[in-house]
């Protein structure tokens, strides 16, 4: 089945456009779902919207948006006002300004979408846009109505098209003071610092999404299976934490058994071990 587009449009750079369509480049559908069941009459059980003071059933009809003004008292907005109040959607995405590829603070990423020509007519102008954006190695940003709400894009080139993620307004991201300003400051120097910095050294790579696995999800589809099978699942040993004396006397367990010489000659690369993906899809399969 082709994918199905989130969003179509247009993708501007001043008067040249192109027809284009947005794609979820991130899914949670493949992961385990449950659904909510009766345990007495093995049947499923469904939501119900009920009044939180009279405990009776609200029917659809009766629902209502409404913002609390103060305890207890709302102001009522009907789906219409909501409407009309929203952007209205121009289907453009439209490149306003052009930054370095890691000029966005991460923290700032919300979704991640893959942007295609909406047709094969329109694929030339996309790739000039996709190679001009590759070969002044920068990034767009972009604004259009996505789901009835204004959103800011990050829109970034690939080998073979274009990335699009949604950016965390200003006013969503809390600032890191909040959190980091009762942190005292430390000096860290001399034996510390080498060792740490010789841990870093040898543990060097690159990101391989393929080498994380979701332990979560793997243990579920294997409970599942288990179940199925009417077998029961050994229960995992829980990892005894080593006891060390001193934060520095960990850093030289870490760092291979404590041989000062060790921090001051850094090891280069290690080898790392591939490890394959064994995804909860895959058990589902084989159960």
């Amino acid at each position: 089945m082709a994918p199905r587009a989130n969003w179509k449009g247009y993708l501007k750079v001043g008067e040249l456009s192109c027809p284009v369509a947005l794609y979820t480049a991130a899914s949670t559908s493949d992961r385990v779902s449950f659904h909510i069941i009766n345990r007495e009459t093995g049947n499923r059980v469904h939501r119900q919207m009920v009044d939180a003071d009279t405990g009776r059933q609200v029917e659809s009809e009766d629902i209502v948006k409404g913002y609390e003004v103060s305890s207890g008292q709302y102001v009522f907005l009907e789906p219409d006002e909501v409407k009309a109040a929203v952007p209205e959607s121009d289907k453009t995405l439209e490149l306003e300004t052009f930054i370095p590829c890691n000029g966005v603070d991460t923290i700032f990423l919300d979704r991640p979408y893959y942007l295609a020509p909406a047709d094969k007519p329109s694929a030339e102008v996309f790739e000039l846009i996709r190679k001009g954006l590759k070969e002044k190695n920068v990034a767009a940003l972009a604004r259009t109505v996505l789901f009835r709400r204004l959103r800011t894009l990050l829109i970034r080139p690939t080998e073979n098209g274009l990335t699009a993620s949604t950016l965390n307004y200003d006013y969503e991201v809390r600032p890191a003071k909040e959190i980091f300003s009762d942190i005292k400051s430390f000096k860290i120097e001399g034996e510390m610092l080498d060792l740490a910095e010789h841990i870093i050294d040898t543990k060097r790579g690159e990101f391989d999404p393929s080498r994380f696995d979701d332990r979560y999800e793997a243990a579920l589809a294997e409970l599942i299976k288990a179940k199925i099978e009417g077998r029961k699942l050994r229960k995992q040993p829980k990892p005894e934490p080593k006891k060390v004396s001193s934060l520095l006397d960990a850093l030289r367990q870490s760092a291979g058994g404590g041989n000062k010489a060790a921090s001051k000659k850094p090891a280069g690369k290690t080898a790392r071990k591939t490890v394959s993906r064994k995804t909860a899809a895959t058990q589902r399969k084989a159960s």
